[in-house]
């Protein structure tokens, strides 16, 4: 069973980073081999636990359930409005709550939104660094959307279906991850008693 977790910063509704995340969505079930799974987050609905968890240091429930969908997803479809030519406050405060080892190797799908081809570089020259940091795995194609990509629908379809397919291929080629479980195979007694006896 293929996990994805798609996070969107949008901060309206209806807003049109949700509906790009929704198209990135249904594009990656049809490219993904198998059973899959996708849950859907809206950065807004957890705003307040966000900021809260930036101030105390721990995560809320609800925010620790969508922490735990991330860490548990095979792959993430990132997607945020853009402002002030850079990705929204909302959606690096949101990064910032995230174990960083979790994105290792991680495939991610990169996207964003605008009003203004102008900044379709927020892919390359903000978001691509924040996930080398965290060393993620993006797949080579990311998708913007300005306002007038809504009306060229052909392009913009294109786009989405080449970032799914290559997201679906980076999904494959992942070895499988197995947990670190102390508990699966724990040191025998006696070798304790004879590491301590001597």
């Amino acid at each position: 069973m293929t996990k994805i977790l798609v996070v969107s910063a949008g901060m309206s509704q209806p807003s049109s980073t949700r509906l790009l995340a929704d198209r990135l969505a249904s594009a990656t079930r049809d490219a993904v081999d198998g059973d899959i799974t996708v849950d859907t987050v809206e950065l807004r609905t957890f705003a307040h636990d966000i900021t809260d968890h930036m101030l105390v240091g721990f995560a809320a429930p609800k925010l620790r359930e969508v922490l735990d969908k991330l860490e548990a997803a095979d792959g993430l479809i990132l997607v945020t409005p853009t402002f002030t030519a850079s990705y929204s406050g909302l959606f690096k405060s949101f990064i910032d709550t995230i174990d960083p080892d979790v994105m290792r190797d991680k495939p991610v799908v990169l996207a964003a939104t605008g009003g203004t081809e102008r900044h379709s570089l927020v892919l390359e020259y903000a978001l691509r660094p924040l996930m080398a940091y965290l060393r993620a795995a993006p797949v080579a194609t990311a998708v913007y959307a300005a306002s007038s990509d809504w009306g060229n629908e052909t392009q913009l379809q294109q786009r989405i279906e080449r970032a799914a397919e290559e997201f679906a291929i980076a999904m494959s080629r992942r070895p499988a991850t197995e947990d670190d479980d102390p508990f699966v195979n724990p040191v025998p007694f006696t070798q304790l008693l004879s590491d301590a006896a001597t």
